[in-house]
């Protein structure tokens, strides 16, 4: 059984590249008719029951906030003609994303339904305030994803500014947060951050931007799952007719034909067995983990083969006890109190340290 409460979908490509290529991702995406049930809705928050997903939203980014100034930057206000005739031959509500109130006004002076504000955006207060005075009481949807870093005071700010401009449809997006140590995500997803914001703001809907937490295409079903799990409202994708050819963005994009089979693989928590309910999330948060864990494993074991090399150039023997010992001890430090687990650890390392030691030879 699932919920009975319809999931939002904004979905498209990371960028508008040219005419062609967004009537082309449009019309597939609309032929699937998302998930076979389907069909887009006009009012971006009307409800409409078309089945448990709710497609409302086509996506594309016109002004790219790219790290190398070099990359592709967007095509900027070219796209606006475009972004029209596929609302009126397709009737998608169209989102794009803003960085600035030069960007509001053009989405305002074009008729665009929905905005998203970036994460490079919402983690300045001044940007955003400019946003929210520029589009003052309009009836666009405005999507605030999570800063780049992990501090919810900031997301929750960003929101609230956008609350008082008189803004009534105002949404939050997950999209992972840049951390250091995250090895396997393109941006970690600290899913404690987002589930705190549904606590302290019911009644704003969440989403969950599955392109830009995984950072590849093979780990996005595990991260719509996870959001589905935690009671997210909705996911955003990048969906894109020949992502290998994509200005930005290439290995995270969808596929049209792979999103919707995605959205058709999700399972969905049952509400009449709380103890299934439970064990469903439990299982696909160690699911999740096993992901990572299995990443991480890999990753050590290609350093493990540069240790050797190092070694053999070096004439340097391969067993290290010392070295051993400092690994020995970040896993003790960090381990739980008791007899089976210390054994399992214990068992573990040994294989482990083996298994590098062969590596080497």
């Amino acid at each position: 059984m699932i919920l009975n409460t319809p999931k939002i979908i904004i979905a498209g490509p990371c960028a508008a590249e040219s005419r062609e290529q967004l009537f082309e991702t449009a019309k597939e995406i609309f032929d699937l008719h998302i998930n076979s049930q389907c069909s887009p809705c006009g009012d971006a928050l009307s409800k409409k029951e078309v089945g448990f997903w709710d497609f409302c939203f086509f996506r594309a980014g016109i002004w790219k906030a790219r790290t190398n100034p070099n990359d592709f930057q967007g095509v900027g206000e070219d796209a606006f003609p475009w972004l029209k005739e596929i609302k009126e031959k397709f009737g998608f509500t169209i989102c794009v994303e803003v960085a600035s109130a030069e960007h509001a006004r053009c989405c305002l002076e074009n008729h665009i339904d929905a905005v998203w504000i970036g994460a490079r955006t919402t983690v300045n207060p001044f940007l955003v305030q400019e946003i929210a005075d520029t589009l003052q009481h309009s009836s666009l949807t405005v999507f605030v994803k999570n800063p780049i870093n992990p501090d919810l005071t900031l997301w929750i700010g960003a929101i609230q500014r956008f609350l008082n401009a008189g803004i009534k449809q105002v949404m939050a997006v997950h999209r992972g947060f840049s951390i250091e140590n995250e090895n396997v995500y393109r941006n970690a997803p600290c899913w404690e951050i987002p589930v705190a914001l549904k606590m302290k703001l019911p009644n704003i809907p969440l989403l969950c931007d599955i392109s830009h937490i995984a950072g590849n295409v093979s780990l996005q079903q595990i991260v719509a799952q996870t959001a589905i799990n935690y009671g997210f409202d909705g996911l955003m994708a990048e969906v894109h007719h020949e992502p290998q050819k994509a200005l930005s963005d290439s290995k995270q994009q969808l596929l049209p034909a792979q999103f919707s089979h995605l959205l058709k693989t999700i399972r969905f928590p049952s509400t009449n067995n709380p103890a299934d309910n439970s064990l469903f999330i439990q299982r696909n948060l160690i699911k999740n983990i096993d992901i990572q864990i299995s990443s991480l494993l890999c990753k050590r074991m290609e350093i493990v083969d540069e240790i050797a090399v190092i070694k053999a150039k070096h004439t340097l023997p391969a067993v290290q006890p010392d070295q051993w010992k400092k690994v020995v001890a970040i896993y003790e430090e960090n381990a739980l109190q008791d007899d089976h687990y210390k054994q399992f650890l214990e068992e573990f390392l040994l294989l482990l340290h083996k298994s590098s030691l062969k590596r080497q030879e």
